[in-house]
């Protein structure tokens, strides 16, 4: 079938795996798996790759599987949530993993799809759940959340600083009637916002709408818990990436990645104690962002930024790279 979309920084993320993911009888992960371009990617540049599909959507499940189909039991599809990686390699009958990606946010095939109501430019009910089997909508927290909590997600998820206002109109709107449609909470949103503000930047709902994402699905404390999980299963020489599109989610991963690849014997030793070496290895020094011609061709990566790390062999001197 047609890629539904563009994979993020495709290049960048096959050249950071390529090592792990070319050893014998390797196993990665895609732990947000979407349309699936990245893991046909990998599927096919590595013959002897298996690949472990995790997606909480079971419409992205099947159509990745369905895109997947002539990779055979070289595609293991999951439906789990990405901190649930652990659990989804004992449920296959493996004890770690050479490879893992993570693909962060929404995808852009959800975007696309009206009725989700992810997006801001098309209207549907208010929904943006990613899994569809989850009890909390959009809807939901728009219409029951106390508008002081409301002020708080608005500003730390989505970095609206006319957060207030927006509350605000919410709050008025709400009283009158229940606020159902994506667009209905656009036009509040646009209509709150000054007319200053709203000429440069884009759609003004944008940063609603990802803080309402974020809320909806519990994208950061997942994350929280995804990332460390998945490192604690990665065999030696095994490698992540991370493509984040949010401030927050970068900080968690850097912040991560940043303390397992330091140290923790006391200043001053010549050589770090037993335990308290790095048990992995950076692979990027700062957020690699896309080069412009990614951007030219797809607009939507524009947000992203991509960290990664290698697991190192255990040693009896200082850590070091395998």
């Amino acid at each position: 079938m047609n890629a539904p979309h563009i994979p993020v920084m495709l290049d960048e993320v096959l050249e950071y795996l390529a090592p792990a993911a070319s050893r014998p009888g390797a196993l990665a992960v895609d732990a947000t798996l979407g349309a699936g371009g990245h893991t046909e990617a990998l599927l096919t540049a590595h013959p002897g790759l298996t690949v472990i599909g995790v997606d909480r959507d079971p419409t992205a499940l099947e159509l990745a599987s369905k895109r997947l189909a002539d990779f055979g039991e070289r595609f293991i599809p999951a439906r789990a949530v990405y901190d649930e990686i652990p659990e989804v390699l004992e449920d296959n009958g493996f004890a770690s993993l050479d490879a893992v990606l993570f693909d962060l946010g929404v995808s852009s095939m959800q975007l696309d799809q009206a009725d989700r109501g992810f997006a801001y430019s098309q209207d549907a009910r208010l929904d943006m759940r990613m899994n569809p089997d989850d009890p909390l909508t959009a809807e939901i927290v728009v219409n029951t959340y106390e508008p002081g909590d409301l002020v708080r997600i608005l500003r730390e998820y989505g970095e609206e600083k006319f957060a207030t206002r927006v509350v605000s109109s919410i709050v008025k709107a709400r009283a009158k009637a229940p606020i159902t449609s994506s667009s209905a909470l656009a036009d509040l949103v646009r209509d709150a916002i000054p007319a200053a503000a709203r000429r440069t930047g884009g759609n003004p709902a944008k940063r609603t709408f990802q803080a309402l994402r974020i809320e909806v699905n519990g994208e950061l404390e997942t994350w929280e818990r995804a990332l460390p999980a998945a490192l604690d299963v990665m065999a030696p020489g095994g490698r992540v990436v991370v493509l984040s599109y949010h401030s927050l989610e970068d900080r968690i991963t850097k912040q991560e990645l940043a303390r397992r690849a330091t140290s923790t014997s006391p200043a001053g030793l010549p050589v770090d104690l037993p335990g308290t070496e790095p048990t992995f290895r950076l692979l990027t020094k700062k957020a690699q962002q896309p080069t412009q011609t990614e951007l030219d061709r797809n607009p939507r990566a524009a947000p992203a930024r991509l960290r990664a790390a290698e697991r190192i062999a255990p040693s009896t001197g200082a850590g070091g790279a395998p």
